[in-house]
């Protein structure tokens, strides 16, 4: 089954906050975006923020094979027994179209945080007990227990700010059946110091997220590339900028670490919730 979604997924998604808006008024326009998407041959966008089934419906609906998926679904916002109703539901009208993409959020996001390892065992087993099957499910995995949780109980991982080193660590973990789904975010951007300016405002968000700054300095950076919305070499690791061949370049290194699909955000001066499609369609041209 994970072979199948590693064909059908293909290698090249879309991370989006700006796709998964409940605003009714709003509907048109993500239906609009979800099927030029699809026509420029991604095989995938991913529903980015704390996200749930109801807001995939509408892309899926205006799309005739892309795959939606939630990067990520909280799971301390939503019971296992409702997830498994309402993938249920969308799996009867859509069959196979849908990735319920799960993660344990961050302490300082989750008011219900504790024990996260083992409240997403806990959350899977209720999965299981629902009868949502584990080859329809993926987890925001970053450290090395929950990559190999990752491995034996969901269709793969989909790791959210990483390099090409944390790729290469997590297919070694999770072998070569699973899928590995790394998210990149990308600056288009020639100027250095432009470049970097946006990447560190983006990054700002995240640094002061421990789940993140672990894995960064499990990864091999220091304390020091965490200060000042982090180092030159932090950013250069975690972003691909520059022109269409260092774009290019960036993100084929994920692949040669290991990832089967690379889930690509556009961090640009637009607010997060925009839909970049310009910079969508430059992207599809350089993936060729």
């Amino acid at each position: 089954m994970t072979t199948a979604l590693k064909d059908t997924i293909g290698r090249y998604g879309i991370w989006s906050v700006g796709l998964r808006s409940e605003d009714p008024d709003r509907r048109g326009e993500l239906a609009e975006a979800a099927a030029e998407l699809e026509e420029l041959g991604y095989g995938a966008v991913w529903l980015g923020g704390n996200t749930s089934a109801a807001n995939a419906a509408p892309l899926i609906e205006a799309t005739s094979r892309l795959i939606v998926g939630t990067s990520i679904q909280s799971i301390w916002e939503h019971e296992p027994d409702a997830t498994a109703a309402s993938f249920a539901e969308l799996e009867a009208t859509h069959p196979g179209r849908f990735l319920l993409g799960l993660g344990v959020s961050h302490a300082k996001r989750a008011e219900q945080y504790r024990r996260p390892y083992s409240a997403l065992v806990s959350y899977l087993d209720g999965l299981d007990a629902a009868g949502l099957p584990a080859e329809r499910r993926v987890l925001a995995a970053l450290g090395p227990k929950s990559l190999k949780l990752t491995r034996d109980r969901s269709a793969g991982a989909i790791p959210y700010l990483v390099t090409p080193e944390h790729t290469a660590h997590a297919r070694e973990l999770l072998g070569e059946g699973p899928l590995l789904a790394p998210e990149l975010a990308v600056v288009p951007e020639t100027d250095p110091v432009r470049a970097r300016a946006l990447a560190r405002e983006f990054l700002g968000f995240y640094l002061p997220l421990p789940n993140y700054t672990n894995n960064f300095l499990r990864h091999g950076f220091t304390e020091d590339d965490l200060a000042d919305g982090g180092s030159d070499r932090l950013v250069d690791a975690l972003f691909a900028w520059g022109d269409d061949t260092a774009i290019r370049a960036k993100i084929d290194t994920f692949f040669e670490a290991g990832a089967d699909h690379v889930a690509l955000q556009v961090v640009d001066d637009q607010p997060r919730d925009a839909l970049p499609r310009k910079a969508w369609r430059d992207l599809a041209t350089l993936l060729g």
